[in-house]
C-alpha cells in the first residue's frame, strides 16, 4: 500500500510542497463553495428574500469558518514540527489539548450563532424583508458549527501529519451532500433560505 503522507524532511521540497498544496488549495475552495452552492439553488428555486438570507448569512458562516481554519492552521505546524524532530510523543498533548480547545470553540460559536442570530443578522444590515429568514439559515448553520469545526481540526491533523488528499476528499463528500439536501429541501420542499 502506497502511503499517502508526504515527508518534508528529505528530498527536492519544491515539488513536495506543490503536490501538497493542490488538495489543501481545493479544498480550502470547496469549503468556500458552500455559500455559493446555497446560493445558486435558493435563487433558482426560492425566494428573492431567502437569497437576500443566505447570502448575508452565508457571509456570517464564512467569517467563521475562516477563524476556525486559521486557528486550526497552528495544529498543523505543531504536529509537523514535531514530526519533523523526531518528537512523536509530543503529538499526543498536542491532539488533546486541540480536542479540548476546538470544543469549547464549538460551543461558544453555537451558543453564539444560535442565541443570538438576530442580533447578528442586524449587524449585518439583513433587510427588514428578509430579516428572519437570515436569523433562520444563522441559526441552522450554527447548529451544525461542530461539524465544521471537527471538519477543519481533522483536517488540521491529517495535513500536519502530510496528508492533505483526505480532507480534500472529506470536503467534497460534504459538498455532494449539501448540493442534494439543499435540493432536496429548496426545491422540492420549497424551505427557501431555512
Amino acid at each position: 500500500m502506497i502511503s499517502q503522507k508526504t515527508d518534508f524532511t528529505q528530498g527536492s521540497i519544491l515539488k513536495k510542497l506543490f503536490w501538497f498544496m493542490l488538495p489543501v488549495l481545493g479544498a480550502l475552495i470547496l469549503q468556500a463553495a458552500y455559500g455559493a452552492v446555497d446560493l445558486l439553488i435558493v435563487g433558482r428555486f426560492g425566494s428573492t428574500s431567502g437569497l437576500s438570507a443566505v447570502s448575508t448569512g452565508s457571509q456570517v458562516l464564512n467569517l467563521v469558518t475562516f477563524v476556525v481554519t486559521q486557528l486550526a492552521m497552528g495544529i498543523t505546524v505543531l504536529i509537523a514540527r514535531y514530526l519533523g524532530e523526531k518528537k512523536e510523543e509530543q503529538i499526543g498533548p498536542v491532539l488533546g489539548g486541540a480536542a479540548v480547545i476546538f470544543s469549547i470553540v464549538s460551543i461558544g460559536l453555537c451558543i453564539l450563532l444560535v442565541g443570538f442570530a438576530r442580533p447578528i443578522s442586524i449587524l449585518m444590515q439583513a433587510p427588514e424583508e428578509s430579516l428572519n429568514l437570515t436569523v433562520s439559515y444563522v441559526r441552522i448553520c450554527g447548529s451544525g458549527i461542530f461539524f465544521i469545526v471537527a471538519y477543519n481540526l481533522l483536517s488540521a491533523i491529517f495535513r500536519g501529519l502530510g496528508d492533505s488528499k483526505s480532507p480534500l476528499l472529506f470536503v467534497l463528500v460534504a459538498c455532494v451532500v449539501n448540493i442534494f439536501g439543499d435540493l432536496l429541501l429548496v426545491a422540492g420542499l420549497h424551505m427557501d433560505a431555512a
